[in-house]
C-alpha cells in the first residue's frame, strides 16, 4: 500500500497544524496529547507492513521499534526528551546539505500545506520531488552524491507559490522578494549541470574539491587558502571568506554554538551559528537529564557544554563519558561524520536516540571480549598494533529516531568516538542496530539474491546470511574501527594527513578486518557463526555486492560515496591480485564468484597490511595512488547490464526509513503516565510537522 498525499489530506493537516503551533514551546497537555484512550491507540501498531512507499530508487521502510512499549516510564521519558533534543537540530544538516536547501524546503512546504487551487497533476510533481527531498536531507542523494532536479517548471514554481500565499502563507521568512528566492534557487532546483555534486573528491586537474563540491561547509574557499590555516572548530564550523571594503580577505570559522552566558546573564562566549535550535537541544537534554544515571548524566552535561560553547575539547569529554555508559536507552547527538566534507574534516549534524536489545547483545559482547585476540593475530606489522587492548563497549540496539545525518538513512552499525587519540587512549563503543537490519531484510527480501547470485550459491546463503550479516557488521564496528594504532611521529589525528582519501581507506580497513576475522575459529567458538560454510557466504556476499552496488550509479563512470568506494577497491583489489574471485558470463548474465577463499583471505590480509601503514604513516602519496587505481572507476557497460537486471528483479537502490514519533499520554490532571510510538503518521505528514514546527 502506498501512503498518498492528497488535497484533502493537506486540508486536514493544516486543522491540526493551527491547533499544534499556539501557545508556547513547554510541554502542555495540548501538545502532547488529546488523552490517554486516544495515545493508547496510537501505540497499536498496523499490521506488520515494511515496504511503505517507492522513492526515486530507494524502498521507503516503515521501522518498529518492538520492546519499547515493556520499558519502565523513566526510560521511556529519557528517550522523549532526547528524541526532542535529536530532531531539534535537523535544520543543520539541511543547511550543511546546500546553501539553498532551507529556501527550497520551505518555499515548497508552503505550496504542499497550502495546496487549494493549484492546476491538475502540480501538486503531484511538488510532492515527488520533496519526498527525494526528505529522504536525503536536501537537494543531493545521501548514498551517491549527485543531485536531482525538479519536474516541475519554473512557471509551475511561481503559480504555485502565488497560489500559496493566496491561501495565507506567509513569506517573509526568506528575508528577500520571493521572486528574488526563486531566482537564487533555480540552478539548485532545475540545472543538472549546477552543482552536480554535493561532495566531489576527485574533481580532475583543474578542479577544486571545495570549489566543486555543492556541501555548505565552505563559502567562497579553495584548498590553497587553508595553506596555513589552522582550525580551532574542525568538526563544528563553517569555514568562509571574508573580504571587507578595507583590508584584505581572511580566512575565518563560523562556529555552530549556542553561547554561554555568566551568572549575570551576560554572553562570555558569543553565539553562533544556529544558536537557537542548539539552545533547544541543550534544554532538551537537560530535561534528559533528570531522567538519567549519574554517569549518562554526566555525558549529558559535557554535550551542552559542547553545544553551547562550540569548545571541541568538551565533545572529547563528552565522547569519553559516552564510552564509560551502556544505559539501556540512549542517544548519539552532536557533529560526528565527515563523508560529506571533501577534506574529511567537517562533521555532519545528526541525532540517534535508542534502546538496548538485550538478547542480541550478546553476540557483540561476545566478539568485543576478542578484540584483543583479533588484534594480536592482525596481519599488519607489529608496531601498528594496540598494546593494550581495552574491551570495547559493545551492544546490539533498536533505533527509534534518527535525525540529520542519522535519518531517514539509517547505518546498520556504528562505532564511535572516531578521534584516533581518544580509540587508543580510552577505547570505542560499537553499536549493531538491529531493527534497521531486520526491516531492511524483510522489505528486499530474496530479490537481489535470486537475481545477481548463480544457482548453485541461493540455498546456503540463505541458510547462513542473517547470521553472517550481524557478524561482518560486529566485526566492522567492534574490532575494525577501534584496531590498530598510528605512528609516534604523526603529530595529528591521521585524517588530517590523509585528507580526501581518510574516510574511504578507513572504512575499507574496517571492512577488511571484517573479512580477515570471520574466517578465524574463534568466530565458532564464541558462537558468532554456526559453521565455515558461513564464512564462506561472507566472501560471496561481499563479492557479490560490488557487482550490485553499480546498480546505485546511473550516470558517469565515478563512485562519489566512500563506502561505496571502500567496497569496490576491495572487490577489484581481489580480482586483480589473485585467484580468489572472477568474473563469470552465464547466459549473458555477469556474475562476480569466489572461486578460492585461501586466495581471496591472503589478498585481503596484503590489501589491509598496506592500508594499516598508509593509516598509521599518514602516508598520502600511497593513499591517493590505491583510491584512483581501485576505488574510483566503474564499467559503465557492466553497470548499465546492473541497473537493468536490478529494475527488472525490483531490487532497490538503496532503502530509507520512516521511523515511529514519541508522544506523550497525560491524564486528567495533566500527568505524564505514559509515553508511546505512533506508527500513524504517514510519511509526508510527519514531515511536513517537523519542518513547520509542528509538536
Amino acid at each position: 500500500m502506498r501512503f498518498a498525499h492528497s488535497k484533502t489530506l493537506t486540508v486536514a493537516f493544516l486543522a491540526t497544524l493551527g491547533a499544534a503551533c499556539s501557545g508556547s514551546g513547554a510541554d502542555t497537555a495540548a501538545q502532547a496529547t488529546q488523552g490517554v484512550q486516544e495515545m493508547k491507540a496510537v501505540e497499536q501498531a498496523p499490521e506488520r507492513q515494511y515496504v511503505i512507499d517507492k522513492i526515486g530508487g530507494s524502498a521507503l521502510i516503515r521501522l518498529y521499534a518492538d520492546g519499547f512499549e515493556r520499558l519502565p516510564l523513566n526510560d521511556k521519558l529519557l528517550a522523549y526528551y532526547l528524541y526532542r533534543a535529536a530532531a531539534a537540530g535537523r535544520d543543520i544538516t539541511y543547511d550543511q546539505n546546500g546553501r539553498n536547501s532551507l529556501a527550497i524546503r520551505f518555499m515548497l512546504d508552503q505550496v504542499l500545506s497550502h495546496p487549494l487551487g493549484l492546476k491538475d497533476g502540480v501538486e503531484e510533481k511538488f510532492l515527488a520531488y520533496m519526498k527525494m527531498f526528505w529522504l536525503n536531507n536536501g537537494p543531493h542523494h545521501d548514498r551517491n552524491k549527485t543531485k536531482f532536479v525538479a519536474t516541475f517548471t519554473r512557471q509551475e514554481l511561481l503559480e504555485a507559490l502565488g497560489v500559496a500565499r493566496a491561501n495565507g502563507s506567509d513569506f517573509s521568512p526568506l528575508g528577500r522578494p520571493l521572486d528574488q528566492a526563486v531566482a537564487d534557487v533555480e540552478g539548485t532546483l532545475f540545472d543538472p549541470l549546477f552543482e552536480p555534486l554535493i561532495t566531489n573528491k576527485s574533481p580532475g586537474p583543474d578542479g577544486d574539491i571545495l570549489r566543486d563540491s555543492a556541501g555548505n561547509y565552505y563559502a567562497g574557499v579553495t584548498m590553497a587558502d587553508l595553506e596555513g590555516f589552522a582550525e580551532k572548530y574542525p568538526l563544528n564550523s563553517r569555514v568562509v571568506k571574508e573580504c571587507p571594503r578595507k583590508g584584505p580577505c581572511q580566512v575565518v570559522e563560523q562556529v555552530y554554538r549556542a553561547g554561554t552566558k555568566d551568572a549575570q546573564g551576560k554572553y562570555t562566549v558569543p553565539p553562533g551559528l544556529y544558536a537557537s535550535q542548539l539552545e533547544e537541544i541543550c534544554a532538551n537534554l537537560e530535561k534528559a537529564a533528570t531522567y538519567a544515571a549519574p554517569g549518562q548524566r554526566t555525558y549529558f552535561e559535557h554535550l551542552v557544554a559542547f553545544f553551547r560553547s562550540g569548545d571541541p575539547a568538551a565533545f572529547d569529554q563528552a565522547s569519553i563519558a559516552w564510552l564509560e555508559q551502556d544505559p539501556t536507552v540512549d542517544a548519539i547527538i552532536g557533529f560526528i561524520e565527515s563523508y560529506k566534507d571533501p577534506r574529511s574534516q567537517k562533521a555532519e549534524y545528526e541525532g540517534l536516540v535508542y534502546f538496548k536489545d538485550a538478547v542480541t547483545s550478546e553476540l557483540m559482547q561476545a566478539i568485543a571480549r576478542s578484540a584483543g585476540y583479533f588484534e594480536k593475530n592482525a596481519p599488519w606489522d607489529d608496531k601498528y598494533k594496540k598494546d593494550d587492548v581495552k574491551v570495547p563497549v559493545a551492544a546490539a540496539i533498536n533505533v527509534l529516531a534518527g535525525f540529520g545525518g542519522a535519518g531517514p538513512n539509517i547505518p546498520a552499525g556504528i562505532n564511535l568516538p572516531n578521534a584516533q587519540w581518544i580509540r587508543e587512549k580510552h577505547g570505542s563503543r560499537s553499536v549493531l542496530l538491529t531493527n534497521v537490519m531486520a526491516a531492511a531484510r524483510a522489505a528486499v527480501a530474496d530479490s537481489a539474491l535470486t537475481e545477481f547470485a548463480l544457482p548453485e550459491e541461493v540455498a546456503l546463503t540463505r541458510a547462513h546470511r542473517e547470521e553472517v550479516s550481524r557478524a561482518m557488521v560486529a566485526l566492522h564496528e567492534v574490532v575494525g574501527h577501534g584496531s590498530g594504532k598510528a605512528s609516534p611521529q604523526l603529530t595529528g589525528d591521521p585524517s588530517s594527513y590523509l585528507k580526501e582519501t581518510y574516510a574511504t581507506l578507513e572504512e575499507a580497513r574496517a571492512e577488511l578486518v571484517a573479512l580477515h576475522n570471520i574466517y578465524d575459529p574463534r568466530m565458532i567458538e564464541i558462537k558468532a557463526l554456526s559453521s565455515p560454510a558461513a564464512a564462506q557466504i561472507a566472501y560471496q556476499d561481499y563479492l557479490r555486492g560490488d557487482l550490485l552496488q553499480l546498480r546505485r550509479i546511473k550516470k558517469g563512470t565515478r563512485i562519489e560515496d566512500d563506502h561505496m568506494r571502500a567496497t569496490h577497491l576491495i572487490v577489484q583489489w581481489i580480482l586483480r591480485n589473485s585467484t580468489g574471485g572472477e568474473v563469470r558470463k552465464t547466459a549473458g548474465k555477469t556474475y562476480y564468484v569466489l572461486k578460492d577463499v585461501a586466495a581471496a583471505r591472503k589478498a585481503v590480509a596484503d590489501l589491509l597490511s598496506e592500508i594499516m601503514r598508509i593509516k598509521a604513516e599518514g602516508d598520502l602519496d600511497a593513499a591517493r595512488k590505491l583510491v584512483d587505481a581501485y576505488a574510483v572507476e566503474i564499467d559503465p557497460t557492466l553497470r548499465d547490464e546492473v541497473v537493468t537486471r536490478a529494475d527488472a528483479a525490483g531490487v532497490p537502490d538503496f532503502v530509507a526509513f520512516h521511523v515511529p514519533s514519541l508522544r506523550l499520554v497525560l491524564n486528567e490532571q495533566g500527568e505524564t503516565v505514559d509515553v508511546v510510538l505512533d506508527y500513524n503518521r504517514d510519511f509526508v505528514t510527519a514531515m511536513l510537522e517537523m519542518d513547520l514546527g509542528v509538536r
